[in-house]
């Protein structure tokens, strides 16, 4: 730690001269007040300073929950300290613990009358549950909004719901839930399972039993690659009431009603059914690193800025993936908007809204951090976050994409507020004149990237997000993912658009407008 300290003290006394823009940047006149002054701290000598010691060989890849996630967390706790900058309320020294732990894949079966199926052959599930019940109750497609539901009024507290992809369609043909030819979220199949998991949850449900092909073959594929590879399972911590998911195969529904797939009616139906599935689990010590600076007009409105502080550690040859431009880059963009913010703080420039620099853990995992944050402890209050910017990979460039090597993927910034999507392009034509593309902003698109960051545990709490990234390449999720190959010309010019955007999202005189509400 000694030399991480003193490499901190090393960049805090390096000059912010700044560095030669890419050909074709668009840059405004600078007034004292201008966030002109504070985006120029930003710096391509400064961004590889950090990102060359955050993707050393030192931190061992940074996964989630070892040593080297660890040594990762030192250097931002350092980083932060260094620049005066506060932890967040409710955190020790900047951090909040994530409590996780590593299910081994669960062994057992599910007893339906005199026939027994067994995990990854009918069904398929990754968490523990026991219990016999003499009923299930179908629901349909298990669908629960302000204007429609299929639970109707039966009680589910305790009980094993059956239930079936899809949603319902109007006799003219349109979809019921949006009035149109176009399906709602609920048949979007990245996030049907967990819409219908909420609301049963929220029902207290014991566990759901969810008819869905097509998630169904997604998730044996992944269940087989576990048991081969005799691998656990990262998730966030539960108790022992958890609800428990199970993934069925149509003779296994057939078995429990023979009219699931034709019924409209929430009903309860007679059963002779025992689970009996076990798992073994290890918890895992994880944390998020959280900063703050408070805002000077709106205290009490908050911008989140993040990216994902952990990556995959060392594969099974023991070579390490270093991670620099995944998430390595974003983690170091995070820390250089952070050092711009309190230069304007110190200065009297703002912000006039809050800021929370989120670095989270568990990433690589399933989304884990920024999930516990957003489902479990938010550190600050989610209906009153305006906006996240979330950074995942912006320091290389795509070599599938053809056009100006000067550009930057935008994912999301539409989904919610029209404001935040025409206030990015607003900045970027003053301040950049980068090239936005939105290659991935469908959110069927087959990357299925919207859902991939962490940006999407607040898109699905209905905050507008915007996600930066730059694509994958040869050496994404490789030993090849080295700091030498970042461009870091691109990687200053990319944090500063960022910087800029977050801004003008907390100096703005209005809140953020979402008027885009998820179908």
């Amino acid at each position: 730690m000694q030399r991480l300290t003193f490499l901190l003290a090393c960049l805090a006394m390096a000059c912010n001269s700044t560095q030669k823009p890419v050909t074709g940047q668009n840059q405004p006149s600078n007034p004292v007040d201008d966030a002109t002054v504070f985006a120029e701290t930003i710096t391509e000598g400064e961004l590889k300073e950090h990102l060359y010691i955050y993707a050393s060989d030192e931190f061992e890849g940074r996964e989630t929950g070892t040593e080297g996630q660890k040594k990762a967390v030192a250097y931002l706790t350092a980083a932060y300290k260094e620049m005066a900058i506060a932890p967040a309320r409710n955190t020790q020294e900047y951090l909040q613990k994530v409590p996780l732990e590593m299910a081994k894949l669960p062994n057992g079966s599910i007893r339906i009358g005199e026939k027994s199926f067994d995990n990854g052959d009918a069904f398929l599930t990754f968490t523990a549950g026991s219990g016999t019940y003499t009923e299930v109750v179908y629901v349909g497609y298990g669908i629960e909004t302000e204007s429609y539901s299929d639970y109707g009024n039966l009680d589910v507290r305790g009980k094993v719901l059956l239930m079936k992809s899809g949603e319902p369609i109007s006799e003219d043909g349109t979809y019921l839930l949006t009035g149109t030819d176009q399906p709602s979220k609920w048949s979007n199949m990245s996030e049907a399972i967990g819409k219908r998991r909420e609301v049963a949850e929220a029902k207290g449900a014991r566990a759901v039993f969810f008819v869905d092909e097509g998630n169904f073959s997604r998730y044996k594929r992944y269940f087989d690659n576990m048991k081969s590879n005799d691998r656990g399972q990262m998730n966030l911590k539960s108790d022992d009431n958890e609800m428990q998911l199970v993934l069925l195969q149509p003779e296994m529904a057939e078995r429990l009603y023979p009219e699931w797939d034709s019924a409209t009616e929430a009903t309860m139906v007679p059963a002779d059914l025992e689970i009996a599935v076990v798992s073994e689990n290890e918890i895992i010590d994880s944390e998020n690193v959280v900063a703050f600076i408070q805002g000077s007009t709106y205290p009490d409105q908050y911008v989140v800025i993040s990216s994902h502080l952990d990556h995959i550690g060392v594969n099974a040859n023991g070579e390490i993936n270093n991670g620099a431009d995944d998430d390595g880059s974003g983690t170091v963009a995070l820390l250089e908007i952070a050092e711009a913010f309190k230069a304007a703080a110190d200065a009297g420039k703002g912000p006039k809204r809050s800021l929370v620099f989120l670095h989270v853990t568990g990433e690589e995992k399933g989304l884990l951090g920024s999930r516990y944050y957003t489902d479990m402890e938010p550190l600050y209050p989610l209906d009153q976050t305006v906006a996240n910017l979330n950074i995942d990979m912006i320091g290389r460039i795509d070599p599938k994409r053809e056009g100006d090597r000067n550009y930057i993927y935008l994912i999301g910034s539409d989904k919610l507020s029209t404001e935040l999507h025409e206030l990015s392009e607003a900045v970027n034509q003053e301040y950049m004149g980068l090239e936005l593309d939105y290659t991935y902003n469908d959110e069927n698109d087959p990357n299925r990237f919207y859902y991939r960051s962490d940006h999407y545990n607040f898109a699905k709490n209905n905050i507008p997000i915007i996600f930066y990234f730059n694509g994958t390449h040869v050496d994404y999720h490789r030993p090849g993912d080295t700091p030498d190959k970042i461009n870091y010309d691109l990687l200053e010019n990319r944090t500063r658009l960022i910087f800029y955007t977050a801004w003008e999202v907390a100096n703005r005189e209005s809140r953020l407008k979402v008027d885009q509400v998820a179908r």
